[in-house]
């Protein structure tokens, strides 16, 4: 992939250039050695990722920054603050949140372990080095205490989040490997005995597309290397496989049903390059050398910066002389994963995303706009609708969502309580008494162009609901009867007609509209209007029968 190799190689030496301008170089500063980020913050393991590229460079003789003396000094002073960074009993902080943690200490060694690697193999081999070897004894010598420390903090320790364990679990598997000290193998296992949370359709527990995803399938790449053992690989194959399914028309990843913080973030798929490419040149999988390839030339088009992989071309140079140059990514396709509660479908250049337990439980989105719709109700203490079964209606050629909301009302204690003070009272203990119930029959179908969707309800009657169609924001509007512009937290309700919301070279249709009502705010404990997206409303009472169209449709229609 010499043609990928080259845009990485640019791109770390343009990443340098910018980042040298934001190291403490002042001796008499605590942070001296370290590298300041966007919110002024200088961390040890902000300081390794620049470590990391800057030892690709000094070490590549392609790069411009090979051999040069003003990088190898601020190599040296970059470690030496790491090595102060290091807590004394071996772990590393993220200073914003989480002290002597074991997964952070994983991440800061897994970021150091490639120019670890490939430093140490100079060393074991025959191969000419740009540099003089002696030179790197110094790296080498803090990388090893670095890892050797922090592998020694991590056995043991704890963790928060799934995904940490799979971090700190393969660091400890490939210090083994390194070293053949046995406690770090002990170490991996303690954690590796719970079992991969990767399911059979290829989600992780956290279901973060935009973030952990990524993260988890290192540490099981990283894990199969290090022990040798093959099945590490299934949840990752499982994983990118799953991945094809995210990818949205814009060649964004839909996030929105993460439980993590990458959730309604706009993310692109660069991060998963090297798993793609890894992966598919290992299990010789054309579909996956497809994507990474499809990922490099949306890098390129985007001007995404793949720097962080150029250590990685060093370490395994069959990434650089394998040659494939096929794009292809899966563009028609309708898959319902079941146990993440989701249904992703694709036709071309507009998708759905039909979410369980979710209130914004349906996306559209054509090229790169798109539209979410949400259901909002005041029925006691509920405020929105979020389907408890999603069911595929095979023979309707599509699916259903479906909610039974049930109303109650606490009744009086039978004897006299303790106290008088209702905050002090335990509630637990009152009988309730069951009121009524608001049912919700959601059915989404597929059609030319777009979806249907059938909204019913039963049940209680007179209840003021809305359904909420919140388009992005920076859009056009029109219908029969208005033209409005898109802004930013705007909302208006739609009583008639169509109404074409059309952002750049995209259009999406929605309708017939209808506006019973004005209530649009919703009781107390309703989601704010969404601030980044203007909001159409169709309004009506509780009984009703509406079907919604949305449609991809060419901008000026």
């Amino acid at each position: 992939m010499k043609k990928h190799y080259d845009k990485i190689l640019r791109d770390c030496d343009l990443r340098i250039s910018q980042v040298i301008h934001f190291q403490v170089t002042d001796p008499s500063n605590q942070f001296y050695g370290g590298f300041r980020d966007q919110d002024g913050l200088v961390e040890p393991k902000y300081a390794i990722f620049q470590v990391t590229d800057m030892i690709a460079c000094y070490l590549n003789g392609d790069s411009r920054y090979c051999g040069s003396k003003d990088i190898y000094d601020r190599i040296s002073i970059a470690l030496n603050y790491i090595v102060r960074g290091q807590r004394d009993n071996g772990f590393f902080d993220l200073i914003n949140c989480n002290f002597y943690s074991g997964a952070d200490t994983a991440f800061c060694l897994d970021g150091l372990l490639p120019s670890y690697l490939y430093v140490k193999r100079l060393f074991e081999s025959d191969k000419t080095s740009p540099v003089d070897k002696s030179m790197l004894v110094p790296f080498k010598e803090s990388m090893e205490s670095i890892l050797i420390k922090g592998g020694q903090a991590m056995i043991g320790s704890g963790f928060h989040t799934p995904n940490h364990r799979w971090a700190i679990a393969s660091v400890l598997q490939m210090l083994y490997s390194i070293t053949g000290d046995e406690s770090f193998q002990k170490g991996a296992e303690a954690f590796l005995v719970e079992g991969c949370d990767c399911n059979e359709d290829g989600e992780y527990a956290e279901r973060s597309a935009g973030g952990y995803n990524k993260v988890n399938n290192n540490a099981m790449i990283m894990l199969g290397i290090a022990s040798g053992d093959d099945s590490f690989f299934e949840p990752v194959k499982r994983n990118l496989s799953m991945m094809l399914t995210y990818i949205e028309p814009d060649q964004s990843i839909f996030t929105n049903n993460s439980t993590r913080q990458d959730r309604g973030v706009k993310v692109y798929p660069e991060g998963y390059y090297l798993e793609y490419l890894y992966m598919g040149i290992r299990f010789n999988d054309e579909t996956f050398l497809n994507t990474a390839c499809s990922i490099m030339k949306l890098a390129e088009e985007k001007q995404l910066s793949m720097e962080g992989f150029l250590i990685y071309f060093m370490l395994l140079p069959e990434l650089v002389d394998f040659e494939y140059d096929t794009c292809g990514l899966l563009t028609d396709y309708c898959c319902h994963y079941k146990d993440s509660g989701i249904v992703r479908l694709r036709r071309g250049g507009y998708s759905a995303s039909i979410l369980k337990e979710s209130p914004s439980f349906l996306y559209f989105q054509h090229g790169d706009f798109t539209v979410s719709m949400k259901i909002g109700a005041g029925f006691c203490e509920h405020r929105y609708f979020t389907a408890q079964s999603l069911t595929e209606q095979s023979e309707k050629k599509g699916f259903r969502l479906k909610e039974t909301k049930t109303g109650w009302y606490y009744l009086p204690f039978d004897e006299p309580q303790d106290t008088t003070d209702w905050w002090k009272m335990d509630q637990s203990k009152r009988d309730k008494l069951i009121g009524p119930e608001m049912i919700f029959d959601v059915m989404i179908s597929e059609v030319e162009h777009g979806i249907d969707v059938k909204i019913k309800t039963e049940g209680i009657d007179r209840a003021p609901l809305r359904v909420e169609l919140a388009f992005d924001a920076g859009c056009r509007l029109e219908s029969e009867y208005f033209i409005a512009e898109g802004v930013k937290g705007g909302g208006m309700v739609a009583k008639n007609g169509t109404v074409t919301a059309t952002k750049g070279k995209y259009a999406i249709s929605a309708g017939p509209g209808f506006g019973n009502h004005n209530y649009v705010a919703g009781k107390f404990g309703s989601q704010s209007r969404a601030s980044e997206c203007f909001t159409v409303y169709f309004t009506d009472f509780t009984c009703f029968d509406h079907t919604i169209f949305l449609r991809a449709v060419p901008a000026g229609y």
